[in-house]
């Protein structure tokens, strides 16, 4: 009896497991102050581009996030010199329409890709993949003078509608995630009669929405903040964007203008709230996305 208990005793696991449930809690500080800082890092510019926002303009610069005299006229200046309401407007049809645009036809491609086993299926992805390695400007020109032959070059139009043959990041993205849905589900379907356009829509789309939505709060930043496309293809004013307007108030109160930092940092604010808007409406679908990948890993 004794010789059979010992064993038992000796090979306990009862022991060691205090110690180590310890171990990840020995210093939870450091990780609090570790994120405080970051958060501190990134929060900061926005900080201070707020804060001299609302300064008179001797004021701007001298780095203090209270301001010591506050001057919310500029947001008055601003709104009166530019038609900002009229480029905030233009900005979210042209980003929402890119977003849209974009993620509908990724998603139908990303789904043929997963769904459909052809011949050479591997080789038509790998080279649509290898798509994102061609930089922006060996397309520039070609592009422009397709709109330029189709007499749409001085609308809005080039901003949004080349996104309808889809996006090979996004491509890419949502792929992955169609992939994760158990093919035994499409299968159930099809033999109930479903056809191709049902189980892209019906089964696929509501699985894959954080990756949907991803790709569709993606894109809507893209576009805001684009500047080089609206440079190029808008001359009416308004027609511009917000990236666009900026670069219009920049001329005029920036250095090559009269030189009031004050009123182009109030712009900048107006162009950047959207999108922080945008993110904290959104920021749960981006963690639900990574630990979607994170339990298929």
């Amino acid at each position: 009896m004794t010789a059979v208990q010992e064993p038992q005793a000796l090979t306990s696991p009862a022991a060691p497991q205090p110690r180590r449930a310890g171990r990840g809690r020995r210093h939870p500080w450091v990780l609090w102050t570790a994120l405080a800082a970051a958060s501190v890092v990134f929060v900061y510019p926005f900080a201070w581009l707020v804060s001299a926002s609302l300064k008179p303009r001797p004021e701007v610069f001298d780095n203090r996030l209270v301001p010591q005299n506050w001057a919310p006229g500029n947001y008055v200046t601003i709104w009166s010199a530019a038609p900002v309401l009229t480029w905030l407007l233009n900005s979210v049809v042209v980003a929402l329409a890119a977003a849209v645009a974009v993620t509908i036809s990724s998603a139908i491609v990303a789904f043929g890709f997963a769904y459909f086993r052809f011949p050479g299926r591997n080789l038509l992805f790998a080279l649509v993949v290898g798509t994102m390695m061609l930089p922006g400007a060996v397309t520039m020109i070609p592009t422009y003078l397709i709109w330029n032959e189709l007499g749409l070059a001085a609308t809005q139009v080039p901003l949004w509608a080349s996104n309808l043959f889809g996006s090979a990041f996004y491509i890419f993205l949502i792929r992955q995630f169609f992939l994760g849905v158990p093919r035994e589900l499409f299968e159930a379907a099809r033999v109930d009669g479903a056809g191709y356009w049902r189980l892209f829509w019906r089964i696929a789309v509501p699985l894959c929405k954080p990756a949907l939505i991803v790709a569709f709060v993606f894109e809507l930043r893209a576009s805001w903040s684009d500047l080089l496309r609206p440079l190029i293809y808008l001359r009416d004013p308004s027609l511009f964007t917000m990236p666009r307007g900026m670069k219009a108030i920049l001329d005029q109160f920036g250095q090559a203008g009269e030189a009031q930092w004050e009123v182009v940092l109030a712009g900048a604010v107006i162009t950047t709230v959207p999108m922080i808007v945008a993110f904290f409406l959104c920021q749960r679908y981006f963690v639900e996305g990574v630990a979607t990948q994170g339990r298929k890993g």
